[in-house]
């Protein structure tokens, strides 16, 4: 009855076109009726609580990071060394945009930020070139996925936040998952270029060696990051959080006095940028931590470990079960909230069948990813849409197959979670 009555309110108010921070904190306040534990101090304490956390502290500093790159000229040089060493194969450009995700993946860890970064800089050439601008548009989207994935990756955060799981060994687990992807990407793209407009674009001529080294001694500075943030975490330099001030640090360094393409007039705009994102996620965060408390209250999650006890004895069909709910919830709620509301509730579901909690939070974000590139949330279509100029019908006709290609993934991992978990244990 708690269960219903939760789900009826907070549905009921996001379809009135509620944001999801406030139907969330109101949809708890029926719940607290339902319980006869009406006190208004509960919602003030949780939201305090939830957004009074040092690890949460790595959200802003990455997402400062990552408005940093795009601003001080180190996404582009990216995307111009991926374009020095690929884009001379048949189809480059994709191959570009695919390397270059890859490589601001380890940058920023935010899927939006990177979409919007490589949308601005590649879906023009792409369409100067001559390909489709569904398809063009469909892989920058797919590719800009791969960002919460690969570390640093600000979903791994608050997912080990909402679930006390090692956010270092979440990072580090997503390694092997974020390259798969990749690869998953240059499948499709190749099949794509080949049977669409793609097999008509002359690939631009091969780069002398002169140039690549060129290329790549400009964005050697840009290449550090990630060296340094693995390299620190897998020696137990530095926290996640301490990971993220030194990115935010070594990204403002770079931009302001090796390629001087910010200037300190240029600084107050972008931190003022960098705040108000960090603002929507840290409300959001407090306002699930509400929710959170109060089905915590009703003891939920055991009700759950009740209704899927015949799968407890069976980890795959359990995850098979798991891997449709996710999709379904993907496709109506961004990433961010369905962690916070879901993943505490599912995790003594995951602890009861033995199932890895670091191997299903990998899992768990990677779902999340493939719902931000389907209607009708799709945040990441969205972005995309928006910096192409491109009706949502377009893109979404480019974006299927990628979706299906991703989802075709998960399914290998729900088989084999060793494709996770081995890699994982040699990184690491």
């Amino acid at each position: 009855m708690i269960l219903s009555v939760f789900l009826i309110v907070l549905l009921g108010l996001l379809a009135l076109g509620m944001p999801i921070a406030f139907a969330l904190i109101i949809s708890a306040v029926p719940m607290m009726f339902q319980l006869d534990f009406v006190d208004p101090q509960i919602i003030a304490q949780n939201m305090l609580s939830g957004a009074n956390s040092f690890t949460l502290m790595a959200v802003p500093l990455f997402m400062l990071a990552g408005e940093l790159m795009n601003e001080g000229g180190i996404s582009r040089r990216i995307v111009n060394l991926a374009s020095m060493f690929v884009g001379h194969i048949r189809g480059g450009l994709g191959y570009v945009a695919i390397f270059a995700s890859v490589l601001l993946a380890a940058l920023s860890g935010s899927a939006v930020a990177d979409a919007a970064a490589l949308g601005s800089l590649l879906i023009p050439m792409l369409r100067e070139k001559g390909y489709e601008a569904g398809d063009s548009a469909g892989l920058i989207a797919a590719g800009g996925i791969i960002a919460p994935i690969i570390p640093p990756s600000i979903s791994f955060i608050i997912y080990g936040v909402a679930t006390n799981v090692s956010i270092t060994k979440l990072f580090f687990a997503g390694i092997a998952p974020g390259l798969l992807m990749a690869l998953t990407l240059i499948a499709v793209w190749t099949w794509t270029s080949r049977r669409s407009g793609g097999a008509r674009v002359a690939p631009t001529p091969r780069q002398p060696w002169s140039a690549r080294l060129r290329a790549l001694r400009e964005s050697i500075w840009a290449l550090f990051l990630p060296v340094i943030i693995i390299g620190g975490l897998r020696g137990g330099i530095f926290t996640p959080t301490e990971a993220a001030v030194v990115a935010a640090v070594y990204a403002l360094l770079i931009s302001l006095f090796v390629y001087r393409e910010i200037r300190f007039k240029d600084l107050g705009p972008l931190f003022l940028r960098a705040a108000n994102t960090t603002a929507i996620v840290m409300f959001l965060v407090a306002a699930a931590m509400v929710s959170s408390y109060m089905i915590t209250l009703a003891d939920m999650p055991q009700d759950l470990v009740a209704l899927l006890a015949p799968f407890l004895d069976h980890p795959k069909w359990l995850m098979f079960a798991l891997l449709i709910l996710l999709t379904l919830v993907g496709t109506a709620m961004d990433l961010t909230p369905t962690i916070l509301i879901l993943a505490p509730v599912l995790m003594p579901v995951i602890t009861k069948a033995g199932i890895d909690p670091v191997y299903f939070g990998v899992m768990f974000v990677m779902v999340g990813c493939v719902g931000l590139l389907t209607p009708p949330v799709g945040t990441v279509l969205n972005v995309v849409a928006s910096v192409a100029r491109i009706r949502m019908e377009t893109i979404i006709r480019g974006a299927w197959r990628y979706v299906v290609a991703y989802t075709l993934l998960l399914v290998l991992m729900v088989i084999f979670p060793e494709l996770i978990t081995v890699p994982a244990k040699w990184i690491h």
